[in-house]
């Protein structure tokens, strides 16, 4: 079962790569803001539901060429859910990589 119900029925195919983009890095900056308070239950929540809008994006057919950096951005962004974080993966890069979809979408 899905966590976002109507994106996962084909909500999430009408909007734009820069717009999907803008929405994960929303639940990851989500995720920051819980790391910082300390609620870390919440936290790997809004992972958890960055990663379901990560794999929604890379399971449908517009981004073929966006696959690579999407795959890649799945596994930096899992890798926060991890205590060892091998990727050396931080809020703080993630919210620069964002930034840029961010201005996009908005126009």
């Amino acid at each position: 079962m899905a966590i976002h119900e109507k994106l996962a029925n084909g909500g999430w195919r009408k909007l734009s790569f820069a717009e999907q983009m803008g929405n994960i890095g929303a639940e990851v900056a989500r995720a920051q803001g819980w790391e910082i308070r300390g609620d870390l239950a919440k936290r790997d929540n809004a992972l958890l539901r960055a990663l379901e809008l990560i794999d929604f994006t890379i399971g449908q057919d517009k981004i073929e060429s966006h696959l690579k950096e999407v795959t890649r951005l799945r596994e930096v962004v899992a890798d926060l859910l991890t205590v060892d974080r091998s990727y050396l993966s931080s809020f703080k890069h993630l919210e620069k990589y964002f930034l840029s979809f961010a201005m996009v979408a908005r126009g």
